[in-house]
């Protein structure tokens, strides 16, 4: 029993003076600190990441949104022009100037559709 409780002391007392002195200690605290310190600020670094490509996609939609806008306002001001008017009462009620003559063309054939295409290389 006394050996048993001898070598748990000298057990003890290695542990303490040989593995854990203070300075030990300290460099393991200081190198979890580091460690902590680093993981925490690349989790930081991929939050701002994220919330920076988020930003930037809702910018790119702010500008679409404001070029269709722009381009609604300026097709509703083509639409109030006499032109347009002219142009739409030309093709729905077939109004015409004095003088003009309207000339109807018939539908295409096929011969005329497929006049232009390349016939297939043979090889």
């Amino acid at each position: 029993m006394n050996s048993i409780k001898t070598k748990f002391r000298r057990l003890t007392y290695k542990t303490r003076h040989d593995f854990l002195p203070i300075e030990n200690i300290f460099l393991i605290a200081c190198i979890a600190v580091c460690i902590f310190c680093t993981i925490q600020s690349i989790i930081a670094m991929s939050k701002n990441w994220e919330l920076t490509e988020r930003l930037t996609a809702e910018y790119k939609n702010l500008e679409l949104a404001t070029i269709a806008t722009e381009a609604a306002e300026l097709e509703n001001e083509y639409y109030k022009t006499a032109e347009y008017q002219e142009l739409l009462a030309r093709h729905q009620l077939d109004k015409k100037l004095p003088g003009e003559s309207m000339v109807v063309l018939p539908e295409n054939s096929g011969a005329a559709m497929n006049k232009h295409q390349t016939p297939p290389r043979s090889e």
